[in-house]
């Protein structure tokens, strides 16, 4: 488990690193860029959030827990989830497509982020999106032969390893705070929500996921896996094997 003061420290560090060679030209075919276009358009701006109403829960728990840090190494999550959404933007522009104002999928997300101010459906949230990205970016990535487009993936997956390790721990807090009855319940809340948000990614993005090598069916299968080693993993550790916490 680590503190907030060391995620501020991690997430500062990360900033350093330049994995990405801008220099590259990018060389993706008509035929990649009819097939993941539209898809890494909607992602693009799924990613642009400027985290207002992220920060505004964050500060509100931060300061009933007395935990100021908390809220400076939200910010540089935030920053980092923010270069995500700027890199996959550059890339649109030097391949001459625009970034879209507005996609169903980002739509609903955004206007249910304006109605939450727990941080704990924040968390639940992040948890399952950033799931759901890992799966994505590896297929963006086996779905082309641009160099440069790869080292987005890459540098994106590299982040999100540690987001969400980074969110499941807080998560944990959170959860251990509940009553025996509160945790019962919310077991089976968060895994209906995590499996329902699957499903809404793999609708909004299934012809990706596929030109990626993914099934549907071995695309939820990826999900539950990662399901078992975020919130199983808080909600029944009396389950898990000791592998598992590896």
């Amino acid at each position: 488990m680590h503190t907030a003061r060391q995620w501020i420290e991690h997430f500062r560090n990360n900033l350093r690193y330049h994995r990405i060679n801008w220099d590259l030209e990018p060389a993706i075919s008509p035929r990649e860029t009819a097939v993941i276009l539209r898809s890494m358009q909607a992602w693009q701006l799924g990613e642009t959030s400027d985290g207002h109403n992220l920060l505004r829960a964050v500060t509100q728990y931060a300061r009933q827990h007395n935990d100021p840090d908390y809220i400076t190494a939200m910010t540089l999550f935030i920053r980092e989830e923010q270069k995500h959404g700027e890199n996959l933007g550059k890339y649109l522009d030097l391949i001459g497509q625009p970034r879209i104002k507005k996609d169903w999928g980002d739509t609903l997300f955004r206007k249910v982020r304006g109605f939450n101010t727990s941080m704990e459906i924040w968390t639940l949230a992040v948890i399952t999106v950033e799931s759901a990205a890992q799966i994505y970016y590896q297929a963006l990535k086996d779905a082309t032969y641009c160099v440069l487009l790869k080292q987005i993936c890459r540098d994106i997956l590299i982040d999100e390893a540690c987001h969400i390790t980074f969110q499941t721990e807080r998560m944990g807090i959170i959860f251990e705070q509940k009553s025996t009855f509160g945790k019962m319940i919310c077991a089976q809340l968060y895994r209906c929500f995590f499996f329902g948000t699957a499903l809404t990614v793999w609708i909004g993005h299934h012809r990706l996921l596929k030109a990626g090598g993914n099934t549907y069916k071995g695309y939820m299968r990826k999900m539950y896996f990662k399901y078992i080693k975020t919130l199983y993993r808080i909600t029944h550790p009396q389950h898990m094997p000791q592998a598992a916490f590896i």
